[in-house]
Parts: C-alpha cells; structure tokens; sequence
C-alpha cells in the first residue's frame, strides 16, 4: 500500500509504502546475506534515502545502515531534542500539570492514525483514494465517503 504526501516547505513529497499481512519489502541489494530483514518482534522499517538506507525495529529502535559495514565510519550527531523519560513517565506528568508534550501526542498519533485508517479503507474498497485531510473527505472515488462518517440509525444519532 502506497501513501503520497506533498511537499511541506522545504521538505520533498515522501512516499511511505506500508507492507502488513506478512508482505514484506524486497531484499535490499546492499544488505549483507543472512542478515534478517525483520527484528525480534517479526516487523521493522527501512528507510530508502538519496545516499543509502537504514533499516530498524518497528518502533526506531537499534537503526543500522545497509550494509552494516558503513557503521564504522558513521559518527552519532549530537543530541539536539530532549529525551523521554518514558511514556509512562510522560502521561504521570502530564496529569499532574506538565507543560512538557509528550513525545507521542495527539498531533502526532492522530495523523498516523488517520494515514493508516485511510489504508484500511482503501483495502475495503479496492481502490486508490484522494484524500482532504483538511475537511475529512474523500475527494476522490466520493462513493467511498460513507465509510469516512456513516449515517447512524434512527435513535443512536452522535
């Protein structure tokens, strides 16, 4: 499944490509045999960049660089954002005042949410969507927009 997303200011348009159900993506040519595309958890990512790619387990952790052997030379950068003390920690602090984000917050899991949701929905339907993130419709096919918000029966009205 294929999600296009535009430019935003100075950054290019992305395409992520979500593969689920036991799809996997193809084996990396760099990639050193034997090395398992997947980690502990039977899931992970792999980024695709202009000079090389970084494959890591599902939530970002333990990132190496395809083939591995560029890890030698790769250099951390310096800590620029703050840490998280965990996503417990986080919601505790949280209801108790902190005006600290948590690192996963709604802005953030809401777009993710709604981005996989989409796919969901185009899987139901089988075909490509446009989607209007701004007003919450399907732009394109439109017969797909009463699964976006169906009608509630008589009685059960939000």
């Amino acid at each position: 499944m294929h999600f296009n997303f535009p430019a935003r200011g100075e950054m290019p348009p992305v395409r992520l490509t979500w593969y689920d159900g036991g799809l996997t993506p193809p084996r990396p040519e760099e990639m050193e045999e034997g090395r398992p595309m997947n980690g502990e958890e039977g899931e992970g990512l792999l980024f695709v960049g202009d000079k090389g790619k970084i494959l890591c387990g599902f939530s970002g952790r333990d990132p190496k660089l395809i083939p591995e052997a560029k890890m030698k030379a790769y250099q951390q950068p310096p800590k620029t954002l703050p840490r998280s003390p965990g996503n417990e920690r986080e919601w505790l602090d949280a209801c108790k005042g902190s005006k600290t984000k948590p690192g996963a917050n709604f802005e953030f899991s809401g777009v993710v949410t709604e981005t996989l949701l989409l796919g969901c929905l185009a899987q139901r339907t089988g075909e490509k969507l446009t989607w209007d993130g701004a007003s919450l419709k399907i732009v394109s096919p439109t017969s797909a927009q009463p699964y976006v918000r169906p009608e509630c029966r008589q009685g059960w009205a939000l």
